[in-house]
């Protein structure tokens, strides 16, 4: 994250998740390749440029959101899918590895390969494969995917990322070998509880945690498989309970993890782990129809709107800009991708949540 100043918390109005997803900062944040990665303060920083994990946050995202409730219209809309689509097109090469940096100008900087960035691609792919209610990008989305799925990630969360795109892309085409080929690999490497010690599966909480129970929840309703399912659910339980203060408050691990027996936040808080946790829960609440996981979006909701260690909002209603991090006294006033994204994401879930309890 990008040095900034810190502003002295101060509560924030409550942002409401009613009507359309707010587009403008990260349509702000978007160039002629893609979404910025930084931002300095509202600003996006062009010299840092684009990376392939936050373009396809992007894609993930927006071809979720009903295009009747696209705000300022479907035309942002359909410009950030196609933007996003072709920038993964030119990131993943023939093999499948994917290369994740790209300069302002276009430029691709890094060779490719199965970092983050491979996963998250697939994540993003999937995503489209299966929300997309256009057909020339679900099959463009179907191409790309098709290429990346040739390869496989030794890395946990890589491989969560590409479980729960490969689940998407099975969920909308039954018969896809390349995605159940996929799936059942990515699920092999996610870590369940063992033994007596039914806790967090990984001594520390690391980044990204909810998405390895998304991607058990996700993977076992592709594959029909109950065990993934129950396992998976048992871990969003446990995560959510060690990302809770005795007094009912989310807190959670910062960048650098922390042990799970340690109470103990260390660094800012960022965005990606509410959000990560609230799809996870969005994807509980869909395969098991269970109320609990909407009041769990909503109160990872509450998180983003000020219910948190510092008491300030995370998130700007009028611009739908995310926070790059939480710290003991405030915000980091710089508003990236990555955690606008996160917010968006965040955003959804939390109005899924409230149809769902209606």
């Amino acid at each position: 994250m990008n040095a900034a100043a810190t502003a002295i918390a101060v509560p924030d109005a409550p942002a409401t998740t009613a009507g359309p997803l707010p587009l403008g900062h990260l349509i702000a944040l978007t160039g002629p390749y893609g979404v910025y990665e930084h931002a300095l303060c509202e600003t996006p920083r062009l010299e840092h440029g684009h990376c392939t994990d936050d373009v396809a946050r992007v894609l993930a995202v927006v071809v979720r959101e009903p295009s009747r409730r696209a705000s300022p219209g479907t035309v942002e809309l359909h410009h950030l899918i196609e933007l996003s689509l072709s920038f993964l097109e030119s990131a993943v090469a023939p093999d499948g590895t994917v290369r994740n940096r790209r300069a302002a100008d276009g430029t691709w900087t890094d060779p490719p390969s199965i970092g983050d960035w491979w996963g998250r691609a697939v994540l993003g792919l999937g995503a489209a494969i299966r929300h997309s209610r256009d057909p020339g990008i679900r099959a463009r989305a179907l191409r790309v995917f098709l290429r990346a799925a040739q390869q496989g990630s030794p890395d946990v969360r890589a491989s969560a990322f590409a479980a729960i795109g490969a689940a998407d892309a099975l969920l909308a085409f039954p018969e896809l070998t390349a995605a159940r080929m996929l799936l059942a690999d990515g699920l092999r490497r996610v870590p369940r509880p063992e033994g007596a010690d039914r806790g967090w599966p990984e001594q520390r909480l690391r980044y990204a945690n909810g998405a390895l129970c998304e991607a058990l929840i996700a993977g076992g309703q592709a594959l029909q498989r109950s065990d993934a399912i129950d396992t998976g659910l048992e871990m969003l339980d446990t995560l959510l309970r060690l990302e809770t203060r005795p007094s009912g408050m989310l807190s959670f691990a910062g960048p650098g993890g922390r042990d799970r027996s340690d109470p103990e936040r260390a660094g800012d808080q960022q965005p990606i782990e509410p959000a990560t946790i609230a799809d996870a829960c969005l994807r509980a609440a869909s395969v098991t129809r269970d109320e609990r996981w909407h009041h769990e979006s909503l109160r990872i909701w509450a998180w983003f709107t000020g219910e948190n260690d510092a008491g300030i909002a995370m998130f700007d209603p009028l611009t739908g800009a995310g926070y790059d991090g939480l710290t003991p006294t405030g915000r980091n006033e710089n508003r990236g991708a990555e955690s606008t994204l996160a917010a968006l994401s965040a955003f959804q879930c939390a109005r899924s949540a409230r149809a769902g309890l209606r």
